[in-house]
């Protein structure tokens, strides 16, 4: 994959100590990594990078909204995220990334590109179980919400079945309370 030049950051030419970057993720960034399952995307990055001697700390902070459909419903709404990240970025014989807060990256490299970090913080930040916020408060009016509703199983009904019962098999729960 390409690597996006807007996520590209050269460190070599920054001053020690810390530097800001801000980024807009929108749409078109989950479009170059292939991932569909958000309609629509507003989300702000801020990166703080403090340029030590011999190592990169960055953190990473997300906060935006995701349009996606509700796992009940199926209906869109903006999933709110709010994510924070810390990388350290250390200088090494070879590139490894294996450590998942801690990069290496060969001597002599001059400039990180930070586009998947972002990918994955966001990702991530995603609740696994996406619940639209007018199911929790009642407050959503849709059609497979009042069919589930009607298909779900009433404890009442439940009860007066287990009073409809053969009176013979009473007898046998009666053989599991007297051991």
């Amino acid at each position: 994959m390409k690597p996006l030049k807007e996520f590209t950051i050269p460190f070599v030419g920054l001053k020690i100590g810390k530097h800001h970057f801000e980024y807009k993720v929108e749409k078109a960034f989950f479009e170059h990594f292939e991932y569909e399952d958000f309609k629509d995307v507003d989300i702000n990055v801020n990166v703080e990078l403090e340029k030590k001697t011999t190592l990169l700390e960055l953190h990473f902070e997300i906060s935006g909204w995701v349009n996606v459909n509700c796992d009940l419903t199926n209906e869109p709404y903006n999933q709110k995220i709010k994510d924070t990240f810390d990388l350290v970025v250390k200088f090494g014989e070879e590139y490894n990334d294996e450590n998942i807060d801690i990069l290496i990256v060969p001597h002599g490299t001059y400039e990180i590109n930070i586009q998947q970090y972002i990918y994955e913080l966001i990702i991530l930040a995603v609740p696994a179980k996406r619940i639209h916020p007018g199911v929790k408060d009642g407050t959503l009016d849709s059609d497979i919400l009042k069919k589930l509703e009607e298909l779900s199983p009433r404890l009442e009904k439940n009860k007066e079945k287990e009073e409809e019962i053969d009176p013979r098999w009473n007898t046998l729960k009666n053989l599991l309370t007297d051991k």
